[in-house]
């Protein structure tokens, strides 16, 4: 199906991530997997193409395009290589937008150029040991002292934060019996800062090249002039962003979805089985016209989302509709796809062993399937 919701300045900027992709990431993903991360070098190449300040005005060497449609067309170009750009994702389709939109005009001098040229790395700190999707339920705390905050608390799963410079922590400031959600507020915590210390980096399943860390914070000062818009207004801040974090993992679900697919086919046209190519079996056939098919509903239902988005339209209930049907149908896809390598689809040396490991994160972080059907119902009226 065609689609349409590119102009030719995205499909310009497409030739050249997938230039870059080729040139730059594929020749070099194996060892970064090995490594458990992307290196730091890489962010500044980014940058230098210009990539990581899409976003960012032009006044701190940025092109000032505010606008999501290149961030779906890197996911895409990643996905179409066999590879992922993890922490790149991360930092800019759920982490530079709270900079974007809480920074004062004192905080974008000092961060925004670094953030464009990619020499300034970035984390969320939201989950902690026990909480998991009940942010309301965070008990890392921040006393004003003068003008610092005294931050103490752990977070866990934190994507990005063993090269971080700066951390978006979210801490408790205050608290009220009659309103969980009140009282939590953004810090930003900047690395060397005495007391912030990076724990164990966690060996997860998939997506192995973004690293994933514990922190801790230990009476760390954090000056009041690091606070990301008001004192308690940090849960209106985290749900500001929520659609658009959600909507980019459904695009990477759709594209590694799509990437599956087409590696699949590629092997069964090669592979032989009892003489005849897998390809030419009824069952292959008719597995991969299923799994195509699912696809482009979700391509075409993700495509309408981004349009929505790009134009402040997006709501939560359809952020989260989108991310379940997305998330899913890939888990769908990549699990039949794996079945037609047969044994050989268990071997780690196959892409689609490791699309099947990376797609299972996707309908657990950004909140689980069962979040965002918790969050339907209530559109619904339930």
């Amino acid at each position: 199906m065609r689609r349409h919701i590119f102009t030719a300045d995205h499909e310009e900027f497409r030739t050249l991530v997938r230039e870059f992709v080729a040139k730059e990431v594929v020749p070099n993903y194996p060892s970064w997997e090995q490594e458990g991360r992307l290196p730091r070098e890489m962010f500044e190449r980014l940058g230098a193409l210009g990539v990581l300040g899409m976003a960012v005005p032009e006044e701190y060497g940025g092109s000032g395009l505010a606008d999501y449609r290149y961030n779906v067309v890197l996911q895409e170009e990643a996905s179409r290589a066999l590879v992922t750009l993890g922490t790149v994702r991360t930092q800019l389709d759920v982490i530079l937008p709270y900079f974007l939109a809480y920074a004062d005009a004192e905080q974008r001098r000092r961060w925004f150029p670094g953030l464009a040229a990619g020499r300034l790395l970035t984390a969320v700190a939201m989950t902690e040991p026990g909480t998991g999707s009940d942010l309301a339920g965070i008990r890392t705390t921040a006393v004003r002292d003068g003008d610092t905050y005294v931050l103490n608390g752990a977070k866990t799963f934190i994507t990005g934060g063993l090269l971080a410079d700066l951390v978006i922590v979210v801490a408790r400031t205050s608290a009220d019996p009659a309103d969980r959600r009140a009282g939590l507020t953004l810090l930003v915590v900047e690395d060397g800062t005495p007391g912030f210390t990076r724990g164990r980096v966690l060996d997860k399943l998939g997506i192995k090249v973004q690293d994933t860390v514990e922190l801790a914070f230990d009476h760390v000062r954090v000056p009041v002039a690091n606070r990301l818009g008001e004192e308690g207004a940090a849960f209106g801040y985290l749900g500001h962003n929520l659609a658009q974090e959600r909507l980019t993992v459904a695009v990477g679900s759709v594209a590694q979805a799509r990437a599956a697919l087409e590696t699949t086919i590629a092997y069964v046209k090669e592979r032989e089985v009892f003489g005849r190519p897998v390809a030419a079996f009824q069952n292959t056939k008719f597995e991969l016209a299923a799994v195509a098919t699912e696809i482009e509903a979700a391509q075409a239902m993700l495509d309408r989302a981004v349009l929505d988005l790009v134009a402040g339209e997006l709501s939560g209930a359809d952020a989260a509709k989108v991310k379940l049907f997305c998330t899913e149908a890939q888990a769908r896809a990549v699990d039949r796809c794996l079945q037609l390598f047969g044994g050989y689809g268990y071997m780690t040396e196959y892409p689609i062993a490791r699309l099947y490991a990376d797609a299972r994160i996707t309908r657990i972080y950004a909140g689980t399937s069962e979040v965002m059907k918790v969050i339907i119902a209530k559109s619904l009226g339930l």
